[in-house]
């Protein structure tokens, strides 16, 4: 259930709304629209109804919220989230570019690269520090001297950091260093890391998971948003499904279905979606095409000799050229895209 405050509602009366619902064992989250002041109710819709919130000060009207996803969904929160994070906004007019390397290497590596993606008008670096492979063989990540790498590299070149955590201990090394955190695709319904970031206030970037609907992909975002953060994009980075070709079928068709059905951000991350560098630059295209907030691309200086995921890793000339062709695109539907796409040799 959503209860909508009046617009002139006070904090004393929101204060009060919130203190009822503790009383009957429900649990208020506020939403500050750029209309409208709602909060968003959880627990027993009966015990809701029967309790005449409706009639105390400052309410206009109580809402029902028929998706099993309250918090996340459009019935919530009419306006869009944009989640800022410094320089980035994410889920506003302009598509955002998060780049860099699948795992920090080296500083050598990690700086070459931030050089680069930033001319080209990238606003986040990304680069594991802790990599779940599929096997216990192969490289696993510098872990906390990779995130000093990446907390250094991101500051002197003024971008957003991201990296992703795959535990609890992973996370609360994580906070100290970067400024967004990833949910990575085995995670997605790993709901007591959901629930740790939730309540870590971190931003985060919540990926698809290897075969979630779109309803599930939802619900753990319901998790985080529950535990008190609003600071979510998800991330589209393909299924598994039967086609053997590509590393994953990119399903382009959630971007304007989870955008329809969720007020919350959504990029797309094209790399891991195909596995092979070839096809990333048509999946971006088409990705800005379909309403993409953003994308997640792999770049590195020397894809030949990563450590991690170098077939799908594009080099930094190769991105600069797709960023010219992204701002294309962007400006064609409407979208704004601050990088030049300038060529560094």
């Amino acid at each position: 259930m959503v209860i909508v405050m009046k617009l002139n509602a006070s904090e004393e009366e929101i204060t009060a709304i919130n203190e009822e619902l503790k009383r009957y064992g429900l649990e208020g989250h506020l939403i500050h629209g750029v209309n409208r002041i709602v909060i968003g109710a959880v627990g027993d819709r009966e015990a809701l109804l029967s309790q005449g919130l409706e009639m105390m000060p400052g309410v206009e009207k109580i809402v029902p919220i028929m998706r099993p996803y309250k918090l996340v969904s459009r019935e919530a929160q009419e306006e869009r989230t944009i989640v800022r994070i410094k320089a980035a906004a994410i889920g506003g007019s302009e598509v955002v570019v998060a780049a860099g390397p699948c795992a920090v290497e080296s500083r050598e590596q990690v700086e070459l690269t931030a050089a680069q993606v930033k001319a080209a008008g990238a606003k986040l670096l990304r680069g594991g520090a802790y990599k779940p492979r599929t096997s216990p063989y192969s490289f696993q990540g510098m872990e906390e001297e990779g995130l000093k790498i990446l907390a250094d590299v991101g500051e002197k070149y003024g971008l957003v950091t991201v990296t992703e955590v795959v535990d609890l201990p992973s996370l609360d090394v994580a906070r100290e260093y970067v400024d967004m955190v990833q949910i990575g695709a085995r995670n997605m319904q790993n709901f007591r890391l959901l629930k740790a970031v939730g309540e870590s206030g971190k931003p985060v970037l919540l990926k698809r998971g290897l075969s979630a609907t779109i309803e599930e992909w939802l619900m753990a975002a319901e998790y985080v948003m529950a535990a008190g953060n609003a600071q979510i994009v998800l991330c589209e980075r393909g299924i598994r499904t039967f086609e053997p070709t590509t590393r994953n079928t990119l399903d382009l068709s959630a971007v304007p279905i989870v955008k329809e059905l969720s007020h919350l951000p959504v990029i797309v991350d094209p790399s891991h979606a195909t596995g092979a560098a070839r096809w990333v630059g048509a999946m971006s295209r088409a990705a800005v095409a379909a309403g993409a907030d953003g994308l997640l691309i792999e770049v590195h200086p020397n894809p030949a000799k990563a450590l991690s995921d170098g077939p799908q890793s594009l080099t930094p000339v190769a991105f600069a050229r797709l960023t010219q062709e992204i701002r294309q695109v962007a400006l064609a539907v409407g979208r704004e895209f601050a990088g030049e796409g300038m060529l560094s040799r």
